[in-house]
């Protein structure tokens, strides 16, 4: 199991100067993946978003991945999007920036988002912009004590993407993400945390020891279980109370024809520790 995230290496791939800029590794049924552009800040780049995304459709269709953790090297988490590596387009029409950021920033969020594994972040640094979202759209999020939260965008003149504005109200109420992304302000991890936009903050040093340690719990689990649940309550953020029961419901008459399940029920009865296959 890799002792921090510089440690992550993926050998078959080492060649290729792509897979040297997103780490990956699947290590005791966690699947990590690592940015490594220390020297940009981790600002991620069209083919690095492109891999991120097909890493986590690849953990979602993968039964031996049965936790993810999103990580990154250096000091930054990710400074935001570089664009400098986006395919040349030519002479910008109208719809081109609507068109880029559905294929582009929405399409990572939405990756994280519908990861059918839970995924952790471990925010080691800078998460701006795109970057601070893509944390926020992770399942749970683990920050570096000198870690900072900043939506960037309006210091720049522009408008949040990559789900900001449908992520932040969700999690601290609209009038909380309104300030965060009216004033654009660094947010320290400390106080993110407080505002629930952080699970928790450990010393940066404990930082790696920490996401191992849920990933790990997370991939001992009841896999299909933890999909199902994450699925109910992303889902239920827009739906009204008759539609999210009945969602519950169907979850449920799912989830109890999986072994997980089965051996759940027999180790309460056996009274012993259950033993999941994420099956």
């Amino acid at each position: 199991m890799p002792s921090s995230p510089e440690d992550i290496t993926e050998s078959a791939e080492s060649t290729d100067p792509l897979h040297s800029l997103v780490l990956h590794t699947t290590d005791n049924g966690v699947s990590w993946i690592t940015l490594n552009r220390p020297e940009a800040m981790n600002a991620v780049t069209w083919e690095q978003r492109e891999r991120v995304i097909g890493l986590l459709a690849g953990a979602s269709a993968d039964p031996a991945v049965r936790a993810v953790v999103l990580t990154a090297t250096g000091r930054g988490f990710c400074a935001g999007a570089d664009l400098r590596g986006a395919p040349a387009t030519g002479e910008r029409v109208p719809g081109d920036v609507a068109r880029t950021i559905r294929i582009g920033a929405q399409r990572l969020i939405a990756a994280v988002l519908d990861c059918e594994k839970p995924v952790v972040a471990a925010v080691n640094g800078t998460a701006a912009g795109i970057g601070a979202h893509l944390a926020f759209a992770c399942d749970l999020v683990l920050a570096a004590e000198s870690a900072k939260f900043i939506e960037v965008f309006v210091r720049r003149g522009l408008v949040p993407d990559g789900g900001g504005a449908y992520l932040l109200p969700r999690l601290i109420g609209p009038q909380r993400a309104k300030e965060l992304m009216f004033f654009g302000d660094s947010l320290p991890a400390a106080e993110a945390e407080r505002l629930g936009l952080v699970n928790r903050v450990v010393p940066d040093v404990e930082l790696a020891k920490t996401a191992r340690a849920w990933a790990q719990r997370l991939a001992e689990g009841p896999t299909r279980a933890i999909a199902l649940t994450k699925q109910l309550v992303n889902a239920s953020m827009d739906a009204d109370r008759s539609t999210a029961f009945a969602a519950e419901a169907m979850a449920q008459e799912i989830n109890m024809t999986t072994q997980d399940a089965n051996e759940g029920v027999a180790s309460f009865v056996e009274r012993r520790a259950p033993k999941y296959r994420g099956i």
